[in-house]
């Protein structure tokens, strides 16, 4: 079984000196983990969340880190919140080396069972949220040399995941899409696909109890759930110079359970259901 590695053991630690990088969906899990890392690596770093006690915590654990940051707040559906926020960390900062667009919503629920408001909901956040940020950001990207990077999610079929992988198809295609947009301006735009990482709010919500964890465990080729760094890592990758010629990749970092399609996530839904009849009998 593999384990997560030391990124300093692999990353020479001034891989992000001077650079700006802006992080949506930034103050928790994934995000949170990204933005320390990148800090450990040279770059200054704004974090943007809705709540503005969060961020600032958030901010907080970065220079506590002995990082720079900046806590900023906006929802990623206003679209004058976030110029506003993106605005004020220019002015803090210069302009933007990286943007990270991180902010989700994610619940399982099954088709017949989710409202309208609620499909939306997660379109409007994974979606046009990151349209919203790349939106905001451009005017303020450095250009040539940016790297614009979005978490996205399995593009398979996923039961109780229709709103999700809907909304994460769209980010997809607009990463490509814009990878080949903005290709002759220098920038490039990638992708992230994480597997089950430990220690999210997504993770706890898909395997809220110990055999579920051990069931999704069994599903993941490398025998181990990911841990933040295992993004930040990617990250770090794909946000450098050593990526210089990568772009339009929606790069999955997940233990390779992306190479059994989408049968763990079946397999998971089955075992839910017979939980469910078990549980009426």
């Amino acid at each position: 079984m593999t384990q997560p590695g030391n990124p300093t053991s692999t990353f020479r630690p001034d891989l992000l000196a001077g650079k700006h990088a802006l992080i949506t969906g930034g103050t928790s899990g994934i995000g949170l983990g990204v933005a320390q890392s990148f800090a450990a690596h040279g770059a200054r770093v704004t974090l943007l969340g809705r709540n503005a006690e969060k961020a600032e915590a958030a901010a907080q654990t970065v220079r506590d880190l002995g990082g720079e940051a900046l806590a900023v707040t906006a929802d990623v559906r206003d679209v004058d919140a976030l110029g506003q926020a993106v605005e004020q960390a220019a002015s803090q900062f210069g302009p933007l080396d990286i943007l990270l667009c991180g902010a989700a919503g994610n619940f399982p629920a099954p088709v017949d069972g989710i409202s309208a408001n609620g499909f939306k909901s997660v379109v409007d956040i994974d979606l046009l949220g990151t349209f919203n940020s790349i939106k905001a950001a451009a005017p303020h990207l450095r250009m040539p040399g940016a790297s614009v990077l979005s978490i996205s999610a399995y593009g398979m079929p996923v039961p109780m995941q229709a709103h999700v992988v809907a909304a994460k198809a769209g980010v997809d295609r607009l990463t490509e899409t814009l990878a080949a947009e903005w290709g002759v301006k220098g920038v490039r735009v990638n992708a992230i696909i994480p597997g089950p990482i430990d220690g999210t709010e997504g993770m706890a919500r898909l395997a809220p109890n110990e055999r579920t964890r051990q069931q999704f465990m069994r599903m993941v080729p490398l025998g181990r759930f990911g841990v933040p760094q295992d993004i930040a890592n990617a990250a770090l990758w794909l946000v450098s110079d050593a990526a210089s010629y990568v772009t339009g990749v929606i790069l999955p970092v997940d233990g390779g359970q992306n190479m059994l399609g989408g049968a763990p996530q079946y397999l998971m839904y089955l075992n839910m259901l017979d939980a469910q009849k078990a549980s009426q009998q």
